[in-house]
């Protein structure tokens, strides 16, 4: 039996400029996992996960071809992922094999919660991941980002598939996002097989040591959020409002290039004022979007954090999830989290998660 497992991320900086082609984000994967297993079968394939289990799919071999034997289904990203690496394989003259697929998620919560933890992207790097070991594909990170990138991007249909990238290669990323136009006319004229080994316009992915003295802390404040939903409402507004949104963007960028230097230069208050510079500019994004980026816990969570010196700021697509503070280890976290409680602010237990070769 073949066992995998990916990370869960949080957006450290970046949010919404990163969905334009060349942008960047910082993510941070975290020690909360998706696990796959995968086990030869010789009559029938299923796809089970415990926190589907009366949902879980049935499917046999018909040719190359999985036939399923229910139509509805939770599982878009699963299956995706499956297809393009099955059609992958295929390119490399691998026969196709019925398994036995197994899911189980940590990303969200025993009792339900979803903390935003990015457990779509998740689980496709690791069903891709799974399968490649089980038809025995050699593949780098770099490949495995891009067809987990490829079989996210054609369930979705937007987003900058940083999420996928933090999955893939652990740690601290500074992530440009690739130009998703050029992805989808390349499909059509590339083999996956070519396609996994092309240079992707724009994409850079470029490993982070954060400072010594960075202490990372995490709120969930209850009320999860549709990243998809939250990104159409801008990617509405940038036409509108194009100087506006044109600035935005700008900004986004030199407070970027400001938290990577922090990093670089091993600066923590380098990074604590890019983020803070970062937080403002995705306020003015949000008011002339229209856009509710901070709710009311994620605003009493970013002002308790900035009490004990720390900044603060809406995780990802904000509306809800989660908030993330960059403190100063000298600063004892449980103070922090106190306040947090009484608010009815859950602080996560969670640590950054550095994928090893």
């Amino acid at each position: 039996m073949i066992k995998v497992k990916a990370p869960g991320k949080l957006y450290l900086a970046g949010e919404y400029a990163v969905v334009e082609t060349g942008y960047p984000a910082i993510l941070v994967a975290l020690n909360q996992f998706v696990h796959v297993s995968v086990e030869e079968s010789h009559d029938y394939g299923s796809i089970i996960s415990r926190q589907y289990q009366e949902e879980s799919l049935y499917w046999k071999r018909q040719g190359n071809q999985m036939i399923f034997d229910n139509r509805d289904n939770p599982f878009h990203y699963i299956l995706s992922g499956i297809k393009i690496t099955e059609q992958y394989a295929q390119t490399l003259g691998k026969k196709m094999q019925c398994y036995h697929l197994k899911i189980d998620s940590e990303l969200d919560s025993p009792d339900g919660k979803k903390y935003g933890l990015g457990s779509s992207a998740a689980v496709t790097v690791a069903t891709v991941k799974a399968l490649c070991a089980f038809y025995e594909l050699p593949v780098s990170k770099d490949e495995l980002f891009k067809l987990a990138a490829i079989a996210h991007f054609e369930v979705q249909g937007n987003g900058s598939l940083g999420d996928i990238a933090a999955s893939v290669y652990g740690g601290y990323i500074a992530y440009h996002s690739f130009d998703r136009e050029w992805l989808t006319l390349a499909r059509k004229e590339y083999s996956l097989n070519e396609l996994v080994k092309l240079t992707w316009p724009q994409l850079k992915i470029e490993l982070l040591d954060p400072p010594t003295d960075l202490n990372l802390l995490i709120g969930w404040t209850g009320s999860p959020a549709s990243t998809s939903q939250l990104v159409d409402v801008v990617g509405l507004k940038k036409a509108e409002k194009k100087a506006k949104y044109n600035l935005f963007l700008k900004e986004s960028d030199a407070c970027l290039q400001k938290i990577i230097a922090g990093f670089h230069h091993g600066s923590l208050k380098e990074v604590q004022e890019g983020l803070q510079q970062n937080h403002k500019s995705l306020q003015k994004m949000a008011q002339f979007s229209n856009l509710n980026l901070e709710t009311a816990k994620l605003q009493r969570l970013i002002k308790i954090a900035e009490s004990f010196g720390g900044v603060a700021k809406s995780s990802g697509a904000g509306g809800g999830d989660c908030g993330i503070v960059a403190l100063n280890k000298v600063i004892d976290p449980q103070k922090v989290y106190n306040k947090w409680q009484a608010e009815g602010i859950e602080p996560l237990n969670l640590k950054v998660h550095y994928v090893v070769d």
